[in-house]
Parts: structure tokens; C-alpha cells; sequence
């Protein structure tokens, strides 16, 4: 019930991005302006009270983790586990995310069960197996905490520590992590010749089997989609949102940028490697009634598995990390 109230009010709080506004600094042309509430700007007092609250293990119930513990920046902000660890060492049964560019994410979580990120982080801060709190415990911690509430008043004078302040301010910060340096980048963008003939081998092969769903400047449609990773599946993915069995095992199509910084793979964390899902997708997964018709046997021989592994590395952006 108070994830709902929130999400209520934060829904009808929420106007439509004015890009003409935004003052972000993106990392090249090919990305969009950042899109934005009306009523949370990316102000820079915002995003860095966000940027605190981040990184400070206060949210947990046991301040054991924080959300950085998920979303290290050394790892592209994910965690390098299978599945995320919570409080008292729980564990989850996914696999962090990176959160870089998810500014442009037009809903989160794998099945896309919420559509703004001023809402996403009441999910973690009240799973079990994360951390294990509410914002109602949070306020009055943070209250008793005199940095935190002087910077609360001087970055949201009109409410102070409030569920709105707390969301909007990590969500401002979150936006504000973008990544868009990559060798791919400078190629494909710039025209440089930066890619080795292995590299642009892989190009060739990626934009014959792989842009129908890793397309744009994000490399994903943001589509849901069965890849035929299990015969049977444990996680419903989207079908927890829409409970319609056609969806069982579709899960959000993930950015492949930064994509070999990111491992292991998978929603559940079981490739350890990006050759290994090269050979998952060379192979054509298993089948499943939901499997989408894309995936099929690639017949790769090795080299062109090797080109392909070898141009997603080109995807990381070392200069951000």
C-alpha cells in the first residue's frame, strides 16, 4: 500500500519532459536530450543529493548496502554476481542491471513493471531480499541526521525530507549517468578508423543478426522478448505484469553498451562470458513455445564467433569508468 500511494502521487505529479529545457549535457549527437519530469529538473543540487543517497548504506534496514553495492561504477554499475545479494547476505533472483543511460529507458525492472524512475528505487528499498526498508522507516532516519537534513532544505525548500525529495533526487542522479565514449562510438559517430578488420567483421555480423532488437543509440529497442534461455522457466518475466502465459520467460531487451564490463549474463546471471551467449545464440537457444522467431541457429564457424565477441567489445566506454 505505500508503494502505491507513492506511485500515485508521483504519477500525477509527473507532466510531460519539455526538451526544449533540458541543460544536460549528453555525450555526443547521437543521443537524445535527456528527458525529465516537469517537476524533478536535472538541477545540479539534485543530483547530487541524489548521488549521496546512492552511494550511503543508511538506505538498507541494517545500513549493511547501499544502491551502489548493485551498481559499483567500476563495473558499469553492476555488482560482477549472478544475482544481487541484499541485507543479512539474502539472495536475489536477478541479476543487476546497469544503470548507465537509463535516462532514456522508457520503463524498468525486466518485465517493465514501472514506468518512471522516480518510482524504480522503491523497489529495491522494499524487497526482502534487497533492502529490506520503506520510506516511511527512511525519513525519520534521515531527519536525525543533520548533513541530510540541511541539504534537504536547501535542495527542496519546499519539502524538505519527503517521499517526493528522496525519489526525485536519486532519480536525478541516476539520469545524470551517461556513457557514450566507446571505440563503437567514434566509429560509427565520428568516422574514425577505429575498429580492427576482426571488429568490423563483427559489425557486419551484428547488424545481420543482432539490430532487430539491440538497435539505436542505446543498442535496444526496449522490447520483451523470449530468447529461448530455459526450456522452463522459474521467472515469469513479463508475464508477472500482463499474466498472459504468452509472455512467460520475456524479459526487457538490455543495452549492450558497455555490454563486456557487465558479466555474467543473462537475467539470471548463468553465462559467465560473453562467448558463452555468442554460443547461445549461435545455437539457437532451446525451444519454447514463447521463443521469438529471431532467435534461430546463426551458423557462425569460429572466426565469425570470435568477430562478433570482439565487437561488442568495442561498446565499453573506459573513459567514463
Amino acid at each position: 500500500m505505500r508503494l502505491l500511494a507513492l506511485f500515485v502521487f508521483l504519477i500525477t505529479a509527473c507532466s510531460t519532459p519539455d526538451e526544449s529545457n533540458v541543460q544536460w549535457e549528453v555525450p555526443h549527437h547521437g543521443f537524445p536530450p535527456v528527458p525529465f519530469p516537469e517537476n524533478n529538473p536535472m538541477e545540479p543540487l539534485r543530483v547530487a543529493l541524489g548521488e549521496k543517497l546512492f552511494f550511503d548504506p543508511m538506505l538498507s534496514r541494517d545500513k549493511s548496502i547501499s544502491c551502489a553495492s548493485c551498481h559499483l561504477p567500476e563495473k558499469a554499475f553492476t555488482d560482477g554476481r549472478p544475482v544481487a545479494i541484499g541485507v543479512e547476505g539474502r539472495k536475489g533472483t536477478r541479476n543487476s542491471p546497469t544503470i548507465l543511460n537509463v535516462a532514456y529507458h522508457p520503463y524498468f525492472f525486466l518485465e517493465g513493471g514501472n514506468p518512471i524512475l522516480e518510482t524504480q528505487m522503491l523497489g529495491p528499498l522494499e524487497t526482502h531480499e534487497e533492502m529490506d526498508f520503506s520510506i516511511a522507516e527512511l525519513i525519520p532516519r534521515l531527519e536525525n541526521d543533520e548533513e541530510y537534513a540541511r541539504l534537504f532544505n536547501q535542495t527542496f525548500p519546499d519539502k524538505g525530507i519527503h517521499p517526493f525529495s528522496i525519489a526525485a533526487s536519486i532519480a536525478a542522479y541516476e539520469r545524470s549517468l551517461l556513457s557514450g565514449n566507446s571505440r563503437f562510438d567514434r566509429f560509427y559517430y565520428f568516422g574514425e578508423n577505429s575498429l580492427t578488420n576482426s571488429e568490423m567483421r563483427g559489425w557486419e555480423l551484428f547488424q545481420k543478426f543482432c539490430v532487430s532488437c539491440h538497435t539505436g543509440p542505446m543498442l535496444s529497442d526496449f522490447g520483451f522478448e523470449n530468447v529461448g534461455l530455459y526450456q522452463e522457466y522459474q521467472d515469469l518475466g513479463r508475464m508477472r505484469v500482463t499474466r498472459d502465459s504468452a509472455d512467460l520467460g520475456k524479459v526487457k531487451t538490455p543495452s549492450l553498451r558497455n555490454v563486456a564490463l557487465t558479466a555474467p549474463y543473462m537475467h539470471d546471471g548463468s553465462m559467465s562470458s560473453l562467448r558463452e551467449v555468442v554460443e547461445h545464440y549461435n545455437r539457437g537457444g532451446f525451444n519454447h513455445p514463447n521463443k521469438s522467431p529471431l532467435i534461430r541457429p546463426l551458423n557462425l564457424d569460429e572466426a565469425d564467433k570470435k568477430a562478433l565477441e570482439d565487437f561488442l567489445h568495442t561498446l565499453s566506454d573506459r573513459d567514463f569508468l
